[in-house]
């Protein structure tokens, strides 16, 4: 039952740091990656689909991004697409390919995307103290119906305030990074 709730409690504490990383991912350095895109929908014959499943796309450079359509008449509906997704992109056609530029970061921008990162970054912190909580709970329930002993109680705490703090640690890990590729220039 303890193996249980620690083994519960560090799954979901992975999906929140793996939540977080695709988050993070999402808040762009300035230099083009492929991911960028993958959120974006196409109303591809009245359904919402991922542009990654309408088209092909690249990297031109190191600032641009490629999208091809697989369909020429979809050229239109995911050039619109990725206009009005909420990333600030300008997409231009050119032929059969679309090219995306990557706007260059201002300063503010950056520092403004640093305070978006750090945020993100607390709201993880505060799940992960939250699944320590109920884990605690559950802990807890256990010795009130004298499954465990206090001792076997007080041990898996323990361990579970260790799992905490890894996870923890983690976070900020991917966070220094994330602000060392925000302010890079």
């Amino acid at each position: 039952m303890i193996a249980d709730v620690k083994k519960t409690a560090e799954q979901k504490m992975q999906k929140s740091l793996e939540a977080l990383k695709v988050d993070l991912s999402k808040v762009r350095s300035g230099r083009a990656h492929t991911g960028l895109l993958d959120h974006v929908m196409v109303d591809y014959y009245g359904a919402p689909t991922p542009v990654n499943q309408v088209a092909n796309v690249n990297l031109i450079d190191a600032r641009t991004i490629g999208v091809i359509p697989w369909e020429k008449k979809m050229a239109g509906a995911v050039e619109k697409a990725i206009r009005e997704s909420d990333l600030g992109l300008n997409p231009m056609s050119v032929g059969e390919t679309i090219r995306v530029p990557m706007p260059p970061l201002t300063e503010e921008r950056r520092k403004e995307l640093t305070k978006v990162v750090k945020h993100e970054a607390e709201n993880v912190r505060v799940a992960m103290r939250n699944i320590r909580r109920d884990a605690n709970t559950q802990l807890k329930e256990l010795l009130k119906s004298k499954e465990i002993s206090e001792d076997e109680e007080r041990r898996s705490e323990d361990e579970i305030q260790k799992i905490t703090d890894r996870y923890i640690a983690e976070i900020e890990k991917i966070l220094q990074a994330k602000e060392a590729e925000l302010m890079a220039v």
